[in-house]
């Protein structure tokens, strides 16, 4: 190459593992909007209800737990409706969920595409925990129908201010879910069976969160292992702030916080060692 020539683009080694170039991320944005899509066509290309089934999946759900939980084991809701209590901590839950479970594989079901063309690898987990604010969205508009149906008629649901932080709660979501998927994806390179265990596990860690029940309900000796649980917090300020019940605390929430950004370290960590040699394991 003469001294004149000069390449468009230079791929170097990361420095460091707690690397993250932005700029690069940046330049491949067409990529991930391309992703986006892809994840979203595919989901229910060949389905005959399509996209309802955003709807569908979190209305049998509430309709189970209203009949299980709220009629048969008669589980208080906070003097809410139990159909309003019970959607809004699924709403809330899926999206958490989804996140973790997508990208928790991202090195098994793209390696077939990391091992013939260079971009960053976070742009996959990127666009994973974006495609799924659209499910988000669908599901959480046909959440505030419910609210709307029941506060005209009558029931004791009140908006408080601290809807204001709901921008908030959804990047402690999606950054809890994206810091959980990369740290399993990184360790699933080598240790296959954590993908059996995760959809497990997302199943009994729910049950460990305010979704079933409200945190006024747990005994007050066993409520801080409850609050232990970075995702309660959030799931309670969502109540707290759409439907008036629930438990608000900047302290609670800032533990999310902070709980999202040491994970999101260690994850990011993980995931660019990982990035390094995950095609001699996969």
């Amino acid at each position: 190459m003469s001294e004149t020539e000069k390449w468009s683009m230079v791929i170097k080694p990361k420095q460091s593992l707690l690397q993250i170039d932005f700029n690069e991320i940046w330049q491949y944005r067409d990529l991930i909007l391309l992703l986006i899509r892809r994840d979203f066509v595919s989901r229910y290309k060949q389905t005959v209800l399509g996209p309802l089934w955003f709807i569908i999946q979190p209305l049998m759900t509430t309709i189970m737990f209203t009949i299980v939980f709220g009629r048969i084991a008669e589980i208080p809701t906070d003097g809410l409706p139990h159909l309003v209590f019970y959607m809004g901590g699924i709403v809330v839950w899926s999206y958490f969920a989804d996140c973790l479970q997508s990208t928790s594989n991202t090195f098994v079901a793209n390696a077939h595409i990391f091992g013939k063309v260079y971009f960053p690898r976070l742009v996959i987990p990127i666009s994973v925990v974006i495609s799924n604010l659209i499910k988000f969205g669908i599901q959480f508009s046909f959440f505030l129908l419910f609210v709307g149906y029941y506060y005209i008629q009558g029931a004791s649901i009140t908006i408080k201010p601290e809807i204001l932080v709901f921008p908030l709660l959804l990047i402690l979501l999606a950054g809890l879910g994206l810091g959980f998927g990369i740290i399993i994806s990184s360790l699933t390179t080598k240790y296959r069976d954590l993908t059996n265990l995760v959809g497990f596990g997302v199943q009994l860690w729910m049950y460990a969160s305010p979704i079933i029940y409200p945190l006024s309900e747990i005994p007050e000796q066993w409520r801080i292992y409850v609050l232990a649980n970075p995702v309660s917090p959030i799931v309670e300020a969502f109540r707290y702030g759409f439907l008036g019940t629930g438990t608000f605390s900047w302290g609670y929430l800032a533990y999310s916080f902070s709980f999202m950004v040491i994970l999101l370290l260690i994850g990011v960590v993980l995931f660019n060692r990982t990035e390094r040699n995950f095609i001699d394991t996969v």
